[in-house]
C-alpha cells in the first residue's frame, strides 16, 4: 500500500449531500477526498427548495449570501386545488422565515447551488469519473478500487452515492429499491410565454388534485426569469429500463388539464421540455454504520420529493456527522458514527415517512419543527 495515497476520509459521490460532507469535513481540518463517478456535472434542468435549516449550514460554509443572491425568496408556500383555485394553506416564508427560523427560505436551480458547493472543494481533492467497483476493509482502512484504475485508502469512507449507492449494499447487502408507484415530470418553462398571459403565477405553489397528484410550481432565480415545475403523478408501473424518459405537454394536458384552473393551463401550454421519472423507495434502515463505512442521505434514507426536503436531511447529515468526528475525533469514529445515527435516525425517518406520503403542506400545519432546526446546535445523541 505504500504507493497508494491515504486520507482521512473518502466521501463516495459529489452530489448536494455528498458535496456538502467534503466541504463541511474539510472546514473542519480533515484531509477528505471526494468521489464523483460522473465525468462531470452539468446544469441539469431540475429546481429545487432550501430551508431555513439548511440554509444556517451555508451560513456556517460561508455561501449563505451567494445562494441568496442569486435564488428566489418566496414570500409563502401556497397549496392550491388545481381545478378551482381555492387555497387550501398559505405558509409564512420571506421575512417570517428569516425572522422566526433564523436564515432565509429560497428556491433555486439545483446546478446553481451545486456550482457554488463546489467552489468550496480544492480541486486536487475532487475526482471526477471514478466509479467505484470494489473495497476491500482493513485494520489500517479501506482500501478503495475505482474503475479507472486507480486506488485509495481512506481511513474512514462516508458513503453519499445515492439510493442505488455501492457502500449501502456492502453494508447490507444488494437490494433494488422498490418501485413506489409514482412518477414524477421535471419541466421546464417560457417566462416570457408566462408573462404574456397575463395571468399570476405565484413564486412557490403546489397545486393539487383527488389521489394526492399535484404540480409544484416555482422561482428559481430571484429575477423571475426561470420558473420550474415538478410533477407527482400514481403510475402503476415503471417499465422503461431506463432511468428517465421524455414526456410531452400532450402528456401534461392528458394528467391535468382537465377543467384545469387558467393558471395551470397557462402554465402547461408555456411548458417547452418535459421529463419523466420514476419513484422509488426503501424501507429505514437498521444500520447507518459498520467498522470504517458510514452513510448520508439517499444512501440511508431515501424520500419522495414531495416535502422538498431530501437533500436538506442530506446535507443535515453531513452537518451532524462533521461535529460527531470533530467532537469524538477520527480515532474514535465508531463511538462518532455511534453517536450521528442516535441524533439524526428518528428526525430524517420523520420526515422520510412525510414525504412519502404526500401530505406536508397541503393543509394548515406549523412547519417550525423542519425549519427552525439548526444542525450546528442541536443537541448530539
Amino acid at each position: 500500500m505504500e504507493n497508494i495515497e491515504a486520507i482521512d476520509i473518502a466521501v463516495i459521490g459529489a452530489g448536494l449531500g455528498g458535496a456538502a460532507a467534503a466541504a463541511l469535513l474539510h472546514k473542519a481540518g480533515f484531509s477528505v477526498h471526494a468521489f464523483e463517478q460522473a465525468p462531470v456535472f452539468d446544469r441539469l434542468g431540475a429546481g429545487i427548495h432550501i430551508g431555513p435549516n439548511v440554509m444556517k449550514i451555508f451560513r456556517h460554509l460561508g455561501i449563505e449570501s451567494k445562494l441568496a443572491e442569486i435564488g428566489s425568496h418566496p414570500d409563502f408556500w401556497f397549496s392550491r386545488d388545481g381545478r378551482s383555485g381555492e387555497y387550501l394553506s398559505r405558509i409564512r416564508l420571506g421575512e417570517f422565515a428569516l425572522k422566526e427560523y433564523g436564515a432565509p427560505y429560497i428556491t433555486i436551480h439545483r446546478g446553481d447551488m451545486h456550482a457554488v458547493q463546489m467552489s468550496l472543494l480544492p480541486s486536487s481533492q475532487v475526482h471526477f469519473d471514478h466509479r467505484l467497483i470494489g473495497l476491500e476493509e482493513r485494520e489500517e482502512g479501506v482500501l478503495l478500487k475505482f474503475e479507472n484504475g486507480t486506488q485509495y485508502v481512506a481511513r474512514l469512507v462516508v458513503g453519499a452515492d445515492g439510493i442505488n449507492s455501492t457502500i449501502r449494499e456492502v453494508l447490507l447487502g444488494a437490494e433494488k429499491p422498490r418501485y413506489s408507484g409514482w412518477v414524477g415530470h421535471r419541466a421546464l418553462v417560457n417566462v416570457e410565454k408566462l408573462r404574456a398571459s397575463g395571468l399570476e403565477f405565484e413564486a412557490c405553489v403546489k397545486w393539487w388534485w383527488e389521489k394526492s397528484r399535484h404540480i409544484m410550481a416555482y422561482d428559481t432565480k430571484g429575477d423571475g426569469s426561470e420558473y420550474y415545475y415538478v410533477t407527482g403523478v400514481p403510475d402503476q408501473a415503471w417499465d422503461y429500463g431506463t432511468s428517465f424518459v421524455d414526456s410531452s405537454r400532450e402528456e401534461m394536458e392528458e394528467v391535468f388539464g382537465v377543467n384545469a384552473h387558467p393558471v395551470v393551463l397557462a402554465l402547461i401550454d408555456a411548458t417547452t421540455t418535459v421529463t419523466k421519472w420514476p419513484f422509488y423507495n426503501r424501507d429505514p434502515l437498521s444500520l447507518w454504520s459498520r467498522g470504517r463505512l458510514c452513510l448520508l442521505g439517499d444512501a440511508c434514507h431515501p424520500m419522495r420529493p414531495h416535502m422538498a426536503q431530501g437533500a436538506c436531511m442530506a446535507i443535515e447529515d453531513a452537518m451532524v456527522l462533521t461535529r460527531c468526528l470533530s467532537a469524538q475525533g477520527l480515532d474514535h469514529y465508531m463511538d462518532a458514527f455511534t453517536l450521528y445515527e442516535h441524533t439524526r435516525r428518528e428526525r430524517a425517518t420523520k420526515v422520510q415517512t412525510i414525504s412519502n406520503a404526500n401530505t406536508w403542506l397541503k393543509n394548515p400545519e406549523d412547519p417550525s419543527w423542519v425549519y427552525a432546526y439548526d444542525p450546528l446546535t442541536a443537541p448530539l445523541g
